[in-house]
This record gives C-alpha cells, structure tokens and sequence, in this order.
C-alpha cells in the first residue's frame, strides 16, 4: 500500500471507529474484533425500513392542499 493509502486507510478507520462507539456503544476493543459483515448487519438493522415513496400526483395534490391552507 501507498503512504497515500495507508493514511487514507487509517484515517476512515478512525472515524468509523468512532461512529461505532457513539451510535453503538462499541468499544475499540469490539470494534477491531468486528468483521465489517457484523458491523453493517448492525448498521443496516439501525436504517429505516425502505418506503415506496408518493407519486407526483400525491405530491402536487398535497402541495395543492398546503397552499390553500
């Protein structure tokens, strides 16, 4: 690896690192002994279910609506 790399690397790491420890309580400890599979299984656990979301027809009958109060 480069030097340009490395520091890349470990700069990412660092960070993740501390988003793991303030989002989910993990430890430095618990964050190395990780596989990145655990840490996006907890991540992806975390996110908001996947919505469908409103067509534009929905959205401008709504805007519609709000602007006539």
């Amino acid at each position: 690896m480069s030097g340009k790399a490395e520091a890349s690397f470990g700069e990412a790491a660092a960070r993740l690192s501390g988003q793991a420890a303030l989002l989910i309580g993990w430890t430095p400890e618990t964050f190395w002994a990780a596989t990145p599979a655990e840490l996006a299984a907890i991540v992806a656990a975390a996110a908001p279910p996947p919505g469908d979301g409103i067509d534009r027809t929905t959205l401008t009958a709504m805007m519609e609506r709000d602007a006539h109060g």
